[in-house]
């Protein structure tokens, strides 16, 4: 544990112990049922009235403690912040000599009334007490005190990153302020659902566990269905399942799931993350656009009241028109390079003078898509959609009508980030079969994040599949930027990390 030798937790952990065992001696039972509450600690401040005698019930994790004697304060935290409570040997008897067994950590109930104490902190005055949960370990509790300029200052605060991610449950506890992230989190997905809702897109279920893997260039995770004795993937994308359903006829649906891809970890990419995908008839993605538009500009007023914010040091507004940027011409206006039309050697010496790798096992897309990586996405800061991939990197992708080489697509970039990927999407069955036999020499040329022929899906599109606008967004990156996170680790509970030692 942080800032205690192991020597020293086992010390504390066998007095926790000794202490249990005496309150079960003594009838306490250490691990309660129940315990009914009325209040919380947000509650009771804020409705607090000079003089009224409120009695009130609350329940929380000691934080604090102070013993003087016949009397004792210490300061309960719920999930709402903390509140401090007030007890004395006359008013609880026998229970408040079981307090004496009591340490920080321990979640204890109480009811009494509220009062303001003479340095005029709101409180609680215990008239009786009950131990909810004993605490056998005991908590890295950070010290705060406040300097002569009026300033907190925090000193052994649980910040080992690690191991905070490692233990968010401890992390909760020692550092509640986290909370706020996560809480923005669950409202930031509530509030895309009500968007999608309203507009009439119906939310849907499609499998987890999959015979092939589609709708994505990723490596999946393999498992083994015993009783039928074959392989099934993880899926990687929710794509070409949804797209059945606008084939069987819906015209909107959406899935909010978790996908898995096996690939690196970094500050943008967890194996396991949250997926919003949409599909909606009869439209083509320069509707998608302003859809996206408009759903993050209402999540942003929703949630947070506003359009504008500050992200890494940078002001960022949702309110306003997204840029619209095309690929293939950020990158002529940066190199003078055509690079649709210029010949293979040509975009080879470039794309090595840039920095590209391994230029032998990528298709011509595939090399175009990295030399805008490396010389402009991070440039890509307000609000921008990156428009017109090469056909190569996009096999679910329609054609562009009127540009040869390319497909109708967009990403939109904040920060640097790509947070959505949508398409004009693929309906013709004989097109989307070359792209996947595409794909499959790519497979064979060394590309393991290829996609595989899903023939099921091809057959799908021969019965016919309406003109359809698809959208993919990243729920944790979107989360990371609206509430101004540098790591995808800092917006998923409990993020996958190395094994411990």
């Amino acid at each position: 544990m942080e800032n205690l030798h192991i020597e020293d937790v086992n010390v504390l952990i066998k007095r926790r112990i000794e202490e249990l065992e005496e309150l079960r001696a003594k009838g306490v039972n250490p691990f309660a049922y129940s315990f009914s509450t009325d209040s919380d600690s947000a509650d009771i401040k804020n409705c607090y009235v000079e003089n009224e005698k409120r009695t009130v019930s609350i329940a929380g994790r000691i934080m604090t403690l102070r013993r003087m004697g016949k009397a004792s304060f210490a300061h309960l935290q719920d999930e709402h912040g903390k509140i401090q409570v007030y007890l004395k040997k006359d008013d609880l008897g026998d229970d408040y000599d079981n307090f004496k067994l009591l340490d920080i950590g321990d979640i204890i109930g109480v009811t009494g009334f509220v009062f303001k104490t003479r340095t005029g902190e709101i409180s609680v005055h215990v008239e009786k007490l009950f131990l909810l949960t004993k605490s056998v370990r005991p908590i890295p509790i950070p010290k705060e005190i406040v300097d002569e300029n009026g300033n907190k200052v925090i000193y052994d605060q649980f910040s080992d990153i690690e191991l905070r991610y490692r233990q968010r449950y401890l992390d909760l506890i020692v550092n509640p302020d986290i909370k706020e992230t996560f809480k923005y989190r669950s409202k930031i997905i509530t509030s895309i659902r009500n968007f999608l809702d309203k507009n009439g897109i119906l939310e849907v279920e499609t499998p987890i566990l999959q015979p092939l893997y589609g709708g994505a260039n990723a490596r999946p995770f393999v498992t083994h269905h015993n009783t039928l004795d074959v392989d099934f993937y993880l899926r990687i994308a929710d794509e070409l399942y949804l797209k059945r359903l606008i084939v069987g006829g819906f015209h909107g649906v959406y899935e909010i799931s978790k996908d898995f891809r096996n690939e690196g970890m970094d500050k943008t990419h967890n194996p396991e993350f949250t997926m919003m995908e949409v599909y909606v008839a009869y439209k083509d993605y320069n509707w998608m656009m302003e859809f996206v538009e408009d759903m993050v500009r209402e999540v942003s007023i929703k949630v947070f009241g506003t359009t504008i914010f500050n992200v890494g040091g940078t002001e960022i507004d949702f309110g306003k028109k997204w840029h619209r940027v095309s690929m293939i011409d950020a990158i002529k206006e940066k190199t003078g390079l055509d690079v649709l039309n210029t010949d293979d050697q040509t975009l080879f010496s470039k794309a090595k003078a840039v920095g590209v790798e391994d230029l032998a096992h990528k298709s011509r897309g595939k090399i175009i898509d990295e030399i805008f990586e490396i010389l402009i996405q991070d440039e890509l800061i307000q609000p921008t959609f990156l428009i017109d991939y090469p056909v190569e990197t996009s096999p679910l992708a329609k054609t562009h009508r009127s540009k040869p080489g390319i497909v109708e697509r967009f990403e939109g970039f904040v920060t640097g980030r790509e947070i959505c990927n949508a398409f004009s999407e693929l309906n013709d069955p004989f097109d989307q079969m070359a792209r996947f036999q595409d794909q499959v020499k790519a497979r064979e040329k060394g590309d393991d994040e290829a996609q595989q022929v899903d023939e099921d899906f091809i057959r799908a599109l021969e019965y016919g599949m309406p003109p359809t606008a698809g959208l993919g967004i990243g729920i944790d990156r979107l989360v990371m930027l609206l509430t101004n996170q540098s790591s995808i680790k800092d917006v998923i509970f409990f993020p996958q990390m190395k094994r411990e030692v």
